[in-house]
């Protein structure tokens, strides 16, 4: 059976670039579905879904709209039936990839329908928006935004050779041999950052040993994102969440910031969680000049020359601990606080540079005071957060939860 892939854009702007993209995509061996959500002129070829196909899915009258000049609001019906058309033709079975070229309107409305797509499917988009910051149109998925250098505006050296370079990486993942069933073991998510490394990785290995297949996450503010929807779609049997600094980023302002959600999605889906505080000590910022003017004289640590990380303060982590402990009262017995009373990150730990043995006791003594009367377990530990024994004990309490359940 031929694979297909799904072209969406607009052909009365760009339909000199998407037809030399669909042709390039038939040389390789792939057919095509072209989707046409243009609302301005008559579109350069003739699309497989025009817009009038479109703009009934979405719910409107696009062309109506244009000659009333409401051009915003017939691009969100248009918007709305892209959306429709690549859900119903994944669901299908008749797309296997799928491929979009754009500006920021372009980008914008192409990855709202290509988003719903599963994890591992297909799905890039050749943008102008494709640097800086892309969560507002990758969000917590696996879409892939590749830079355009030029505007899509005309065929020349540059933007012959980024097209067709993009018309060959989604033919590759097409193409590519599927990658070999494994073990259908329960999957655990776990949450890592730099300073938790050790601690994470034991945990993963004792976890694989028990049977489990553990996903660990990154927590970098898409990291934890990506994580809690995840958890929301039902992945996982458990979640090791010991690594919790994104509400360090969230509360003070730092890059990165997971939102309001974090710490939130286990309790939702009922999944049994362990969570701890690791790297709540520090707050996240890019080279040290970014670092904004307002917290200079702040405890300050060079991780790298892309990240400087920026001491919590005592007030900071109290404000911290009852977070922490807001978010996880509502799942009651299926959630266990684990905190380690000897540093919560590798430099948290006595004589290294986020020391900090003050600030650390508010951050636990206000996770005790806000977990006080709930039904949420909580496990001290006399080390620190890298300690062997500390992974070990979480460990043992998230298969206790998991099996139990």
């Amino acid at each position: 059976m031929p694979h297909t892939v799904v072209l969406l854009g607009t052909l009365d702007t760009k339909g000199e670039e998407y037809r030399f993209v669909r042709d390039r995509l038939h040389e390789a061996g792939l057919e095509t579905i072209v989707i046409d959500v243009g609302v301005i002129g008559e579109p350069a070829f003739a699309p497989d879904l025009d817009r009038h196909a479109v703009a009934l899915a979405g719910g409107g009258d696009a062309t109506e709209l244009v000659v009333r000049g409401d051009r915003g609001s017939a691009l969100a019906v248009m918007a709305r039936g892209a959306e429709a058309l690549v859900a119903e033709l994944h669901a299908a079975g008749r797309i296997q990839g799928a491929l979009a070229l754009g500006g920021t309107g372009g980008t914008s409305l192409a990855a709202a329908a290509f988003r719903q797509l599963p994890v591992g499917f297909p799905k890039l988009i050749v943008s102008t928006a494709a640097s800086g910051d892309t969560a507002q149109y990758v969000g917590e998925t696996d879409l892939i935004l590749a830079p355009s250098i030029v505007d899509i505006a005309g065929l020349n050296r540059i933007s012959l050779a980024v097209l067709a370079n993009g018309a060959a990486a989604l033919a590759g993942m097409v193409l590519a041999s599927p990658v070999p069933p494994r073990e259908l073991r329960p999957l655990v998510a776990a949450s890592m950052f730099g300073v938790t490394t050790p601690c994470v990785t034991r945990a993963r290995e004792r976890l694989d040993e028990l049977g489990y297949e553990v996903v660990v996450f990154h927590m970098t503010g898409s990291g934890g994102r990506a994580m809690e929807s995840l958890i929301r779609q039902g992945f996982f049997a458990g979640v090791l969440d010991l690594t919790t600094t994104e509400l360090a980023d969230e509360l003070v302002g730092g890059v990165f910031d997971a939102g309001p959600t974090r710490l939130t999605a286990a309790a939702e889906a009922g999944v049994p969680q362990v969570v701890s505080v690791g790297a709540l000590d520090m707050v996240n910022f890019g080279a040290p000049d970014t670092v904004p003017a307002r917290f200079e004289g702040r405890t300050l640590h060079v991780h790298n020359a892309s990240v400087t990380l920026m001491r919590t303060t005592a007030e900071e982590t109290a404000e911290l601990g009852d977070r922490l402990a807001a978010r996880i009262r509502p799942a009651g017995a299926g959630a266990t606080v684990i905190m380690p009373l000897r540093g919560v990150s590798a430099i948290a730990v006595e004589g290294a540079p986020f020391s900090a043995p003050e600030a650390d006791a508010v951050l636990l003594e206000r996770i005790r005071s806000g977990l006080a009367g709930s039904p949420v377990g909580l496990v001290e530990l006399d080390t620190d957060i890298n300690d062997p024994a500390f992974a070990d004990r979480a460990v043992e309490l998230l298969h206790a939860a998991i099996t139990a359940r």
